[in-house]
């Protein structure tokens, strides 16, 4: 009979959890529409009372302020639209125009990479811009494996499109009529991805002489 009650509470409990989910993708909805206009200032106070719950119910389903950021930065990248066979650069600069129109995200970024280098204080933070970190520049290394024939080091131009994208931002932040952030990285993909030379048969991406049949390189 136990198993039969407890089968009984299934439905309920399933209803239950739905309901908590949308709950908390409405909060989470409201609180990307707040950073996005007011950036970083906005409180878990006021978006408390914007969507019509107490600071303890926001709370229950964000604990800390850490966590909501975290949660409302991966919604608003989940968002993003990637196409097949995009480059490294037209990824960067898609997002970069996106963006423009929600400049309290762009903050919000800067605000959560500031936090990371403070892991006592942000140990979720710290956790989460590492692991993105390392995520995006493994993507686009591979993008640009996939669309270029260089000499160029594809980890190495991976991590310095993410620090030009990044750099970029936080200078069009403060002065957004001077710093162009897609015209800059198109510059970028010129200077560094356009003008490498064709990498020669049997050459490795970093530039030694694979042996054949084998995976040693000898540095010339």
């Amino acid at each position: 009979m136990g198993d039969e009650d407890g089968a009984g509470d299934q439905p309920g409990r399933a209803r239950s959890y739905r309901k908590a989910e949308e709950r908390r993708e409405q909060v989470l909805a409201k609180a990307i529409e707040l950073f996005a206009q007011h950036g970083v200032d906005t409180s878990l106070r006021s978006i408390g009372e914007a969507i019509g719950v107490s600071h303890a119910a926001l709370r229950y389903y964000f604990p800390s302020r850490d966590d909501l950021l975290i949660a409302v930065y991966q919604a608003h990248e989940a968002a993003e639209d990637e196409e097949d066979g995009d480059s490294a650069t037209a990824v960067l600069k898609r997002s970069a125009l996106r963006n423009r129109e929600v400049p309290g995200l762009v903050e919000l970024y800067a605000t959560l990479t500031t936090d990371a280098l403070q892991p006592d204080r942000h140990p979720a933070v710290r956790d989460f811009v590492w692991q993105r970190f390392r995520r995006v520049r493994a993507e686009l290394a591979d993008m640009v494996r996939e669309g270029q024939s260089t000499d160029v080091d594809a980890d190495d131009a991976a991590a310095l499109l993410v620090a030009a994208s990044d750099g970029l931002q936080v200078q069009w932040l403060l002065d957004p009529e001077a710093v162009d952030v897609h015209r800059v990285l198109s510059l970028l993909e010129r200077l560094v991805l356009g003008s490498a030379r064709p990498r020669q048969d049997g050459e490795t991406e970093h530039g030694g002489q694979r042996e054949p049949g084998g995976n040693q390189e000898h540095q010339r």
